[in-house]
Order: structure tokens, then sequence, then C-alpha cells
């Protein structure tokens, strides 16, 4: 990766400064482009069920006896597990914040356009990877290809527009890289919907069609991808958006390693760890949650218990969760939009505070409108949850800019998404674990998320107080002055910043496939309130 950096020509950082009149509504689409691609981490769980009957079909073809996990990396003879295929998850994601921890300062150096190249190679490769792996049934390949080399195109396409953002937007910092990350919630919205019908385009006597399925989505993704990458561009040197303060273009910063041995750092570090924690372990399980919580409820059965569904039974009521999935999707992506916008005005620290106290009320709430057989306000509650939970991560950025300035915000953030990526072994395993603990207790299926409510509730509180003993950094520590502060009149300022045509078109490419998964997930989403 030091030598791309050093490429001449296109990849090189100079070739990324924007000319003088450069709109600045252009650079969002290019991130969207990458993010909505990457996003589709989130919709893999659409192949673990196909996967998972690759050879037996209708009738999986176990291992042998005693045979463990170590067998069944490089077993072609026997079906997988479903728990084995969601470890590709698991390490996309420890890998998307080792990445992006590892690499965000070499980004900075580079610029966006050649970690974003890297991250298209990266992510479509390990979807091509999986699709061999799918195809001569190797489990090892789909964990290399979706996991390791996935997760690293995963952290470096999901870092590289952020402090390109935030420098071209420093008057709405945090509506600018909430744009950019309701892509990455906004990913499976589409992917997912679109693995189900090539799924079934391709089905037939060669297989299920997974392996083409997965070929076909890393083709589009790098042609989406690669353009993202060159659309990026850096706004010139002092640049202030026409109308803007020049308060508002910090040009001191905090340098990386100074600002990871802050204690500001490690309490963002917490916030977002505690947060996403109480998230994600919800997402993971939001089917079964929803199953055996409500049982027969869901199909005007209310007598009937999860236990006691019959087949066809089952599957109406895993399609109605897989509605209620979309449904949370949808408010993972509003929200990282709204929420990252309202900071803009309410402040990041205040804009944190909600989230964790209206976090533990709703969570708090939870069992009870699951008691009472309230599916609506159910779903509403844990709605407002995910639009925090994915506002969390459009609005840390700007925090980070605000607290140690613009200079290096990417590398910042991405040694900040380490704590994703322990809240993407913490969570899971808390919802899990609790969840087996009552069953093996004998608590009815309705009521084994109670006790989980009630920790995530804790842990909400914890993030709480972090957040409260955030305070400004001081000012000894930021060293680094790229150039002298100018006046407004000599600032380099955007164009007009109108949508013509131009701007136009980048918009479209991004915003047709948005509005098709919007359609997708609505549809699929209201049997949850019939």
């Amino acid at each position: 990766m030091s030598a791309l950096a050093e490429t001449p020509g296109l990849f090189s950082r100079a070739r990324t400064i924007a000319r003088p009149g450069y709109n600045r509504w252009l650079v969002p689409p290019a991130a969207l482009a990458i993010h909505l691609c990457i996003g589709m981490v989130y919709g893999l769980s659409v192949f673990w069920l196909p996967l998972a009957a690759s050879l037996g079909g209708a009738h999986p073809i176990a291992c042998p006896a005693g045979t463990g996990l170590a067998y069944r990396l490089t077993a072609a003879d026997c079906d997988w597990h479903v728990s084995d295929l969601k470890e590709i998850f698991q390490l996309g994601i420890v890998f998307l914040g080792l990445s992006a921890a590892i690499w965000g300062g070499w980004l900075e150096r580079a610029g966006p356009r050649a970690a974003g190249l890297v991250a298209a190679l990266c992510w479509p490769g390990g979807l091509a990877l999986m699709a061999l792996g799918a195809k001569i049934h190797a489990l090892w390949l789909l964990w290399l290809g979706g996991g390791v080399i996935g997760g690293v195109g995963l952290g470096l396409g999901y870092i590289s527009p952020v402090s390109t953002l935030v420098k071209w937007f420093p008057d709405r910092r945090g509506m600018a890289t909430g744009m950019a990350i309701m892509g990455f919630g906004g990913g499976a919205m589409i992917g997912a919907p679109l693995a189900t019908k090539l799924m079934a385009a391709f089905h037939g006597e060669s297989g299920n069609g997974v392996w083409q399925t997965l070929l076909v989505m890393a083709a589009i993704y790098l042609v989406f991808m690669v353009g993202g990458a060159f659309g990026y561009r850096l706004p010139p040197e002092g640049y202030a958006p026409a109308g803007a303060a020049q308060a508002l273009h910090n040009t001191e910063s905090v340098p990386l390693n100074p600002a990871t041995a802050t204690p500001q750092f490690w309490l963002l570090w917490a916030v977002l760890c505690l947060n996403v924690t109480a998230g994600i372990g919800v997402i993971e399980m939001a089917s079964p949650m929803l199953q055996e919580i409500f049982g027969g409820a869901l199909i005007g059965a209310p007598t009937i218990g999860f236990a006691q569904l019959g087949p066809d039974q089952h599957k109406a009521v895993a399609a109605i969760a897989a509605g209620f999935i979309g449904f949370l999707s949808l408010f993972n992506i509003l929200g990282r939009f709204f929420w990252a916008s309202a900071s803009d005005r309410l402040g990041r620290k205040p804009t944190y505070s909600i989230f964790f106290l209206l976090g533990m009320a709703l969570y708090a709430l939870a069992p009870s409108l699951a008691h009472a057989g309230s599916r609506a306000g159910f779903a509403a509650c844990f709605a407002v949850i995910l639009s925090m939970y994915g506002g969390s991560f459009a609005t840390i950025p700007a925090y980070l800019a605000d607290l140690f300035g613009t200079g290096f915000v990417g590398a910042i953030h991405g040694r900040l998404l380490t704590a994703w990526s322990a809240a993407g072994i913490i969570g899971p395993e808390i919802v899990n674990d609790f969840r087996d603990r009552q069953l093996a207790a004998g608590v009815a299926r309705a009521h084994v998320y109670d006790q989980t409510m009630y920790v995530l509730v804790g842990l909400l509180f914890l993030g709480l107080i972090c957040n409260l003993l955030v305070r400004p950094v001081a000012a000894g520590k930021f060293t680094f002055r790229p150039h002298a502060i100018r006046t407004a009149a000599a600032t380099p300022r955007a164009g007009a910043g109108r949508f013509g045509a131009a701007t136009l078109l980048p918009w479209l490419a991004v915003g047709v496939p948005l509005a098709w998964g919007f359609a997708q997930t609505i549809q699929k989403a209201s049997a949850i309130f019939r």
C-alpha cells in the first residue's frame, strides 16, 4: 500500500485536489457509491441458509461424528453449520476495525482515492473468493474472502470519505458524514433483496445459485466502488465554503498519536463501544427475538407459542420476522442522516446523551410492550433504538473533528473503529449467552430476552457517564498547523453549490438503487403492522 501512496498520476493525492469553483456536492455521491457497496456486509445473512444446505438441500449432510470446526473448514463432503457461516460477519467487523486503525494514517498521506481503490479491490475480491469457496465447498475460503480480505476492504472503504467530507463541509460536519455513512446502513437494504432475486434466477440443477450471485454482485460492486474512488476530490488548502465563517475551518489539529493518547479519545472509544454493543446484539438476534416473543400472534394465532408452531406457520412467522429486519434497517439508515444532521444544531455531546438516556428508557420499556402483546409498540421501540445505533456511527467523526481538528480525523476515526470490532464480538455474545442461560433455566421463550434488555440498560448507563466526562482538548495539544490562518476574503471557496445536470447525474446513480431498496423494505416490513 505504501507503494501505491507514492505512485504518481491517477493514484496520487495531488491529483485529487479540486480546481477552483468545484461543487462540493459532487463528493457525497462518490462516498455513497462506496458505502452502499460495503454495507452489504449487513446483508450477507441471506446466504447462510442456502450455503448451509449446499450439498444435502432440504436434508443437509452432517459431518462425521466427533469432527469439529477444523474438519469443517476444509471438508467438501458435509454441510456447514449456520454458526460457522456467521463467523464471516464477525471476522469482517473485526478486520474492518483493525484495517481502519492500521492504515488510517496511510489514508491521510495517500489520499482518499488510493484508499478507495484498495477497498474496491478487497471487498469485491473477497466476495469473488467467497464465490469460489461456495462453488468448491471450502469454508476456509469463505472466511478468508468475506471475513479477512473483505474486512480490509470494509475498513478502508468505510473511512476513506470521512476526513474528505469533514473538510468540504466544516459548516455541516454531522450532515456530511451522515450522508455518506447512511450508505453503509443502506447497503443491505439494496444488496439483500438483489441477492435473493439473483439466487432465484440462478437456482437450478447446477445448484442453489449462491456462487453465481456472489460473482455478479462482486462485479457490480467493483464498478461502483472504482467510480466512487475516482469521484473523490480534496478541497484546496485553506478552503472554506461560500457564506461560512472562517472560524469554521479549523487549521490547527492534534496529530494522530498524541490524539489517541488523550483521555478524550478513550472516553469516545468507550462511548462508541458501549452504544454499538447494545445495538449490534439486537441486530444479530432481531429475527429470532420477534418470533420467540410473539409466536403465533404474528399470524393471528395469539394462543400459540413459538414452540407449538407447525412447519407452515414457522415459515409464515419467519417471513414477517424478515420484514422486521428490513424495518429496523430502514431506521438504522434514516437515523444516520437524521441524528448526525441534528448534532450540527444540538452539539455532539448532547446528541450522545440523548442516545443513552432515550435508549435506556426504551430498552427498559421493551419487555413490558412485549408482555402486553403490542407488536407495533415493540417494533417502534426498536426502530428508534436502531436509529440511534446508526446515528452513533454517523455522528462520531464530527465529534472527533470538533475535539481534535480536521487534519487527522480520518486516521483518528480509523483507530476509534477498533471499538466497533470489540462491540461486534461482545454484543452478540451477551445477547446469545443470556438467551441460552434463560432457556436452560426453563424460562418461557416469550420472556428469555427480558434480562438481556436490562443488562443493555446498564451498558448504556456506563456509556452516558463516559460521554459526560468528555472535555475539550487542551490548546497545547494542537501542534499541527498546515498553513497560516487566512482571512475570509483570501480563503479558497467552492462554486455556487447548485444542483445542475452535472451534479444531478452522480446523485441519480446512487439515488435510484437506494430508492429501489427503500421500496423493497417498506413492502416487506408492512406485514408487521397488519
